[in-house]
């Protein structure tokens, strides 16, 4: 049986310069990494990401980037979280800076110099996402202290 092979056509030793309407310029990487240490922050927290429908995210005409969900937290809450997390390890305080006035619905952030919208729709807050009945949580499945009629979901898990 013959069989031929498909040559991929190699980049030259000597690859031009990025120019800056490239996407490989470091303005735009600058922009993806900010991103991407967003996104590594909402996924370090279960409750956020579990709790959010439809979450969805592209980048504006001004290169900012827009992240919307439909329930889950509070759009002010999220400012907050991501202000905790997304740090780095070798400078002092956080990458995040409040850019305009953040409420419920929507907050705008500027993460490395990256503007960032981020816009709930019909939000319940973090504490409303707590307390709605649904799918039981690993934290109050391990939670003994809390004496109660029916049974506790980890017991049902083991059939205690």
């Amino acid at each position: 049986m013959l069989v031929k092979r498909k040559h991929v056509l190699r980049r030259p030793k000597s690859a031009p310069a990025a120019t800056p309407g490239d996407d490989l310029s470091l303005t735009d990487a600058r922009r993806y990494e900010a991103f991407g240490r967003v996104m590594a922050a909402l996924a370090t927290e279960a409750d956020v990401i579990e709790s959010c429908r439809d979450l969805t995210w592209w980048r504006g005409s001004d290169h900012s980037w827009h992240i919307e969900w439909r329930d889950g937290p509070y759009a002010s809450e999220v400012a907050a979280l991501l202000a905790a997390a997304v740090r780095d390890p070798g400078r002092e305080g956080s990458l995040v800076v409040q850019a305009g006035p953040g409420g419920d619905g929507s907050a705008e952030l500027d993460v490395m110099g990256v503007r960032f919208v981020l816009r709930a729709v019909d939000p319940t807050g973090r504490a409303g996402v707590r307390t709605r009945p649904g799918l039981w949580r690993l934290a109050e499945a391990l939670d003994t202290s809390r004496r109660t009629n029916a049974r506790h979901p980890w017991e049902e898990l083991l059939g205690g």
